[in-house]
């Protein structure tokens, strides 16, 4: 049985003000990965999947998920921290939006990939991967489910889905990649597992 504890995670902490500043400084990153545009194809990417499911890898379910609700919570106050925004609306009426379903899915994604990280899957990369790979999923499914209400179900995948998959799965194994690096050095930082 895989037990869950703060030493599983990279930022194992503890003190509530540095918990807090982790997810001050979370949600600051995710407003950044949703201005950043990658030149990609079929489409631009933005790197919001890859600090989603990352915060939630480093910082686990609790901070993750908190993380995610801050930054939705800056959203629906109509701070523009989304991607395309303020072009396509603010607050709550753009996440009403085609793009409101993928919203509730980063925080479904914390709380699932969080959870695994607490039980030591980041220190495996196929584990993580396969635990990162099902996060996506639950990002998907509420974002396909409500552009469909908007588009129609074969549509919603025409434009919700095939544009993105490559560039996310490519998020996926870089994250995959990078999560050995940084227990390195979270290690050589003095941590103790």
């Amino acid at each position: 049985m895989m037990t869950a504890t703060r030493q599983n995670l990279i930022v194992p902490v503890s003190s509530l003000p540095v918990q807090l500043l982790l997810v001050v400084a979370g949600s600051a990153l995710l407003w950044l990965s949703a201005k950043v545009q990658v030149p990609f194809w079929p489409v631009p990417m933005t790197l919001q999947v890859l600090a989603v499911l990352g915060l939630a890898a480093a910082l686990g379910a609790r901070l993750g998920a908190a993380t995610i609700a801050l930054y939705l919570a800056e959203g629906a106050a109509g701070l523009p921290v989304f991607a395309g925004t303020p072009a396509k609306g603010l607050g709550i009426s753009y996440m009403m939006g085609p793009t409101g379903g993928y919203l509730l899915g980063f925080l479904l994604a914390a709380l699932f990939v969080g959870y695994f990280a607490e039980r030591g899957l980041t220190k495996r990369p196929i584990a993580l991967f396969f635990t990162m790979l099902a996060g996506l999923a639950l990002i998907y499914a509420p974002g396909l489910a409500w552009l469909a209400q908007f588009t129609g179900w074969e549509k919603s995948v025409t434009l919700g889905f095939m544009p993105f998959i490559l560039s996310d799965l490519l998020k996926i194994a870089v994250a995959t990649l990078l999560f050995p690096a940084f227990w390195g050095l979270s290690n050589l930082l003095g941590r103790s597992e």
